[in-house]
């Protein structure tokens, strides 16, 4: 007992005396000594513990946005990488993810490994004071990553691990979402936000799609070309975008082209309504507001508010037309009335267009997809479709027989059958849009089997083959009626001219 009591009283004096040479050192001994003694302390702890800490909080005030997508990245990269070391975890599950995603519960620590340089990473979770006001979202809980390495390695860290950290977590997040279908359709009452939202599931992709395969994996590799090209269309000076024109008949697919692009690349896609855009500045707005990654949808362009015609070479054309028939002055009036009540109804105009997708306003993002569809290519004005805007015009046209030979494998897994010479025969004398061709492979009823498909689609083309020959002879005809007609024109032109 007496040992134990002199322990204590000797203890205590020792704190006693530390306390005071503390405040003799506090009150006594000058800023500059107090900070030579830090550094000293500070060289002295790393020569003992060479060891360096980064921090990485959820949110850190103002830039709390930028801080919760750093998080966030560094979150998905260690629940895929290093979830199978933690003990604890924490499950989560998004309505819009494919799969539950799990990641290190708090105060939880792993280990991490890039080019042989070994790392260690720990959550933490500290609550906020419930009497202080928090500024910022997520403030109230402060959660962090805590990333330990030797300080030998820090240029390898800094400059290269880090990097790759936060565009694998990115990346990892991009697969794990599902895509999404964004619309800015107005509502009956005149408002809406800028883009809503649905999942995006459909269902089609390139092995899929009735096309020839060698246009097919054109179009593959030109995507492929494309997203892993971030480099050099920094190295030539331009955005990093890709113009795609799609045009054809009605029914060859030009819809699936698009969801196979997007389930290809995995983007997310925008269906721009060009008629609920109110002027060329909302159309500014909604083009800063799409993500990275994405295609954006302007489907039948050429009945998009007339913007073929909307420059004014249109109208003066058809002018000078009527004004040789004798109706000058009267013509005149008529357009300058005509441009001038347009442009007062609507200020959206293809100079807005292509200025968005096109001009300074295009570089508000990065791989993005523009693609415009048509069925009538020959009416777009040429600066909207030119190169540099649309870069890759893409002609999906009627059946051929290599479409139906992938429409065939989708719907009876046939590679051959005893009607397909018949088929092919028929195709290469008939249009027929694929479309119309996969309607009648589909069963109609349970009884349906390949060859009675087969046999209905061989109908219909032959049906399609006879009323396209009667089409013809009629235009032919009317063509000949229309001839006869002018020739009598001209006849009784030159007797009143004779007569006079």
């Amino acid at each position: 007992m007496m040992m134990m009591e002199d322990g204590w009283t000797q203890l205590g004096s020792t704190v006693a005396a530390i306390v005071f040479f503390w405040t003799m050192y506090q009150n006594h001994f000058p800023d500059e000594l107090h900070n030579q003694i830090k550094k000293f302390t500070k060289k002295l702890a790393s020569y003992f513990y060479p060891y360096i800490k980064i921090t990485f909080p959820e949110s850190d005030g103002e830039n709390w946005l930028d801080s919760q997508r750093a998080f966030h990245a560094i979150e998905r990269y260690l629940g895929f990488h290093s979830s199978t070391q933690a003990k604890c975890l924490k499950a989560k599950v998004l309505n819009e993810s494919e799969a539950v995603i799990l990641s290190m519960d708090d105060r939880e620590e792993v280990t991490d490994e890039f080019n042989g340089v070994k790392l260690w990473w720990k959550s933490n979770c500290q609550i906020r004071n419930s009497q202080s006001i928090s500024l910022y979202p997520g403030e109230d809980v402060k959660r962090s990553f805590v990333l330990t390495f030797h300080q030998k390695h820090r240029d390898i860290v800094t400059e290269s691990y880090l990097k790759h950290v936060l565009e694998e977590g990115k990346d990892i997040a991009l697969r794990q979402r599902k895509r999404k279908l964004f619309s800015n359709t107005r509502r009956d009452d005149g408002c809406y936000k800028l883009w809503s939202h649905v999942v995006f599931e459909h269902p089609a992709s390139f092995e899929t799609l009735a096309m020839e395969g060698k246009k097919k994996k054109e179009i593959i590799d030109d995507l492929v070309t494309f997203s892993k090209s971030k480099e050099y269309y920094a190295k030539i000076g331009k955005a990093w975008k890709r113009g795609y024109l799609l045009y054809g008949p009605p029914g060859t697919g030009k819809s699936t082209m698009i969801a196979a692009m997007a389930n290809f690349l995995n983007y997310d896609v925008y269906d721009l309504e060009l008629t609920a855009v109110k002027d060329n500045s909302e159309l500014r707005r909604l083009l800063i507001n799409t993500s990275s990654k994405s295609i954006v949808v302007i489907e039948d362009i050429d009945c998009s508010l007339d913007l073929a015609g909307r420059r004014g070479k249109k109208a003066e054309e058809d002018s000078e037309d009527e004004e040789e028939e004798g109706n000058k002055a009267n013509v005149k009036e008529i357009v300058k009335e005509m441009k001038n009540k347009d442009e007062k109804s609507n200020k959206l105009t293809l100079s807005g267009l292509l200025n968005c997708i096109d001009g300074l306003w295009s570089t508000c993002g990065e791989e993005r997809l523009f693609v415009f569809t048509t069925n009538y290519v020959e009416k777009l004005d040429p600066a909207l479709i030119r190169r540099g805007r649309m870069d890759k015009h893409i002609e999906l046209s009627y059946c051929c027989f290599e479409s139906f030979e992938v429409l065939a494998r989708n719907y009876w897994n046939l590679e051959s059958h005893e009607l397909f010479p018949t088929i092919q025969e028929l195709l290469g004398k008939t249009k027929m849009t694929p479309a119309d061709v996969a309607e009648n492979l589909m069963p109609k009823s349970a009884d349906d089997d390949a060859s009675v498909c087969l046999e209905r689609l061989i109908k219909a083309i032959e049906t399609e083959k006879e009323e396209a020959r009667l089409k013809a002879e009629e235009e032919k005809r009317a063509k000949a009626e229309n001839e006869e007609n002018l020739e009598d024109g001209k006849e009784n032109k030159q007797e009143n001219v004779e007569k006079c």
